[in-house]
Parts: C-alpha cells; structure tokens; sequence
C-alpha cells in the first residue's frame, strides 16, 4: 500500500510539472517535445525520464531539461538532478544517456528503424509555428542574416548558394530556419523543403546504411528544392556523415536547388571538418549573428509580451533586457516563467515578484559591482556621456544621473566616501555625502525618481 501511495504521489507531482511547463511553452511545444516524455522513476533524488529517440533526448537536454529540473526541485526538494534516457518503446531496451555518440546513434537507428516501421514521411524535423519572420525581431546584430533569410525565402530559385548562418547559442538561428522553412511551404507549397538537424542528418544516414537502403537515402536527400541543416557543426569528425554531406551539397548546388546551413562558428572555424566542405559551406553569403544589444533585447521581450497579451510594466522589460544578456531563448524563457508565475498563483508582475522568480537565473550574475560600472550603467539610463561623471558641468541633466551614481556608489561598493569622490573627477567627500542625501530625499519625494533609482540598483546588484 506505501509502494502504490507512492507511486501515486510521484504520478500527480509528473502530472502538475508537465502542466506547469506545458503553460510555459506553449501548446505546440508541448506536444512535440514534453507530452512522448515518460517518467521512468525517482532513485537517490534523480528524476529518470526516457523519450523515444537520441534526437528527441539531445533537444530535450538543450531546451527543456534545467527548467524540468527546477520544476521537479519546487515540486520535491530532494530533487537533485534530471536523467534523460533513450527507450525504444516502455519496456525496450534502454540507452545509456553518456554513451559515445558514434555507438549511441547506431543503437538508436537499429531500435527507432524496427520501432517506426510502416512511417513513410518522418525525417524532417517539426517546425515551430512560433518561429516565423513575422516573431523576429530585427536589430543591428542581426539584420544581415534576417535580410538574407528573407530573401532565400522569397526566391522561386537558388540565392546565396548556400546561405550560411551562424552565431552563438539561442541567438536566433534556429528561429530564421524555421522562419524561411514555413514561408516556402506557405507561398510555395509546390517546392518541396527538407529541415532537419545534422545530428538528424547523421541519423537517417546510418540508418540507411544498417538496412541496405543508402540509394532511397540520396534519392530523398537530393530531390529536395531546399535542403536546410540545422547545428551543422554536429558532423564534425564524423568522416562518413561528412562525406554524404558533401556530395547531397554538391548535387543540388549544381542543379540550383537551395542549401541552407547554420552552426555555431563561421565555415572556417569549423574543426573537425573536411577543407572542401569548409570550402564549400563558404562558397555563397555567410550570416553572422553577433551578441545582443539592449535595445533589441528589449525589443524581443515587448514583441513577446504581445503575443503573450500580458500587459508587463516597463521597468520589469527593462530590468530582464538589462540582466539577461547570455541568449535570446535565456530571454525569452525567463519572461515565460514570470508570466507563468504571476498567471499561476495570480500575484501582479512587479521588479520583486520579477527577482523572486528568477532568483537562480539572476545569481548566476551575480558580481562585484565597481564605481565604474555604475558610471557607465546610470549614463547610459539618463542618456549622458560618461565623461560627465568627471566633468565640472552643473546643469541639472548632468549633475541629477552623477548624483545617483554617487549614491548608489555609496550603497553599493565598499569604497570610502573619498575615494569615490576621487573617482568623480577628484571631488571632495562632502560632494558625495550631499549626493547621497540630494538622492535619498529626492526619493522620499517623487515615485519616478524612486523607481529609476530602485531599476537601477536591481540591474546592479542583480
């Protein structure tokens, strides 16, 4: 009776995380990626889950399992860690999730080959209705790739063959494939388009080759209009991937069909990559995707607000776009969990239910703050140069933002009241000692000043 009650209890706990995950991504998301999740069991505070494929476990490990862990922890807190498995089928022979990759995927092929006999279509990826051109937001860092991806899409034959992106993680490639993807299958449903991982890739090709069916491969492959390979970087050392790669490039180059690649590194930086093939990935438009800037992650989070219809306070856009800098999908995902909290437990959005959230997110920020980042952070927010933090001007828009500077200086580093004077254009310590007071009774007096200091003390101390 304990055994079944707990089993019970584990059941409703599996229940409610996926409900509550399931709120966060969306509908779509959920049932391509959470709802074939099974959960295996818990043993020694690790959650055990499986999913039918290694490609599924890879997006799986990528995507989804931190926020799984998390949930699971709020959930359980002797929850530690999350372990996702590969298994065929329930019952079906299980695969060790650190397994070299070469072995692992051999084994998957085998199990998912006798597993999905009779599918005919299932080798491209799913694509994900939220990633289209519409969803993007377009910025400096940015705008070479979109522009190009735009055009590819828009084209009836071959432009920029290949087009190449790349850029670190979640900064938006993935969402330009998926965009250029569903915008030929919408305008151009006649063309016929192929998206799929190299990891997938890599996948269909092995398992050609364990059933003696390599000829229906390169006839699937090369009888595409647009072939689009997703994390290319994958094959890298992979000799025979690479290989089939590289003649399926040059066949429907030379009939001008449309190739369309990302990685994570341009196709020079590519290691473990044959030199024709670097060659030849660079032979038409190579698209960076630099690193965002503020004003287009905040442009990011009001877009996703919209969509969401979640009417957020601006100082809480402001505070994420300052604080989450690493990716668009970190972003991105930080803004699900705090609407999903406040929808979930009915508590407004505020800058303190905002931290709270995302309290573990926020603390892998943390660090020492120093008078020069705050000069620069308190300029940037008033609009000043930083040159008049040491300067001898005294108008009101200079001196107000070096006065907050000088305050939050006060309240936020160790340093004595002369040194930060001295850091202000050698000012004397009673400068900073009336700065501090100038800002403590501004404060007192008028709730928009409170709230500019307060945003920036936040993005500061993180």
């Amino acid at each position: 009776m304990a055994e079944r009650g707990t089993s019970q209890r584990i059941g409703a706990g599996w229940a409610r995380v996926r409900g509550m995950l399931r709120a966060e991504v969306g509908e779509s998301a959920y049932t391509s990626w959470i709802k074939p999740v099974t959960l295996i069991g818990i043993d020694g505070g690790v959650v055990r889950v499986a999913v039918p494929t290694r490609f599924m476990r890879d997006w799986i490990m990528g995507h989804y399992a931190e926020r799984l862990r998390e949930l699971w922890t709020e959930e359980d807190e002797t929850i530690s860690a999350l372990e996702v498995a590969v298994q065929a089928e329930p019952g079906g022979e299980e695969l060790d999730p650190i397994e070299p990759a070469a072995a692992a995927v051999a084994k998957v092929a085998v199990a998912a080959a006798e597993a999905t006999v009779g599918e005919s279509d299932a080798i491209g990826a799913p694509l994900d209705p939220r990633f289209v051109f519409e969803n993007f937001v377009v910025g400096k860092p940015n705008e070479l790739a979109y522009a190009a991806a735009r055009r590819v899409a828009d084209s009836q034959s071959a432009s920029y063959n290949p087009l190449f992106l790349y850029g670190g993680v979640g900064l938006g490639k993935t969402h330009l494939m998926h965009a250029i993807a569903w915008h030929i299958r919408t305008r151009h449903p006649d063309r016929k388009v192929e998206y799929l991982s190299a990891e997938k890739f890599m996948y269909h090709f092995i398992r050609a080759l364990r059933f003696q069916n390599t000829m229906a491969f390169k006839e699937r492959f090369r009888s595409v209009d647009v072939l689009m390979i997703d994390d290319v970087q994958f094959i890298n050392g992979k000799e025979s991937t690479q290989e089939e790669f590289f003649h399926t490039f040059n066949d429907l180059v030379d009939n001008n069909r449309q190739v369309v690649v990302s990685a994570d590194k341009s196709p020079s930086d590519l290691e473990g990559m044959e030199e024709r093939l670097r060659s030849r990935l660079g032979w038409g438009l190579v698209a960076d995707i630099h690193a965002t800037t503020y004003e287009l992650r905040l442009g990011i989070l009001q877009s996703k607000a919209e969509r969401l219809g979640v009417a957020i306070p601006a100082k809480v856009l402001e505070f994420l776009a300052h604080k989450i800098t690493a990716s668009v999908r970190e972003l991105e995902g930080a803004l699900n969990r705090v609407v999903a909290h406040a929808t979930l437990v009915g508590r407004d959005i505020t800058l303190e239910s905002c931290q709270d959230v995302l309290h573990d997110l926020l603390r892998a920020h943390d660090r020492r703050v120093t008078i020069e980042e705050i000069q620069k952070r308190v300029a940037e927010h008033f609009n000043i140069r930083i040159a008049d933090m040491h300067s001898a001007r005294r108008s009101r828009a200079v001196a107000r933002p070096r006065q907050v500077a000088m305050y939050l200086s006060k309240q936020l580093t160790a340093r004595s009241l002369p040194e930060i004077g001295r850091k202000f254009g050698g000012r004397d310590h009673t400068t900073v000692m009336h700065a501090v007071r100038k800002v403590d009774e501004l404060r007192h007096a008028d709730v928009s000043f409170d709230e500019d200091v307060e945003l920036l003390r936040r993005m500061l101390e993180g």
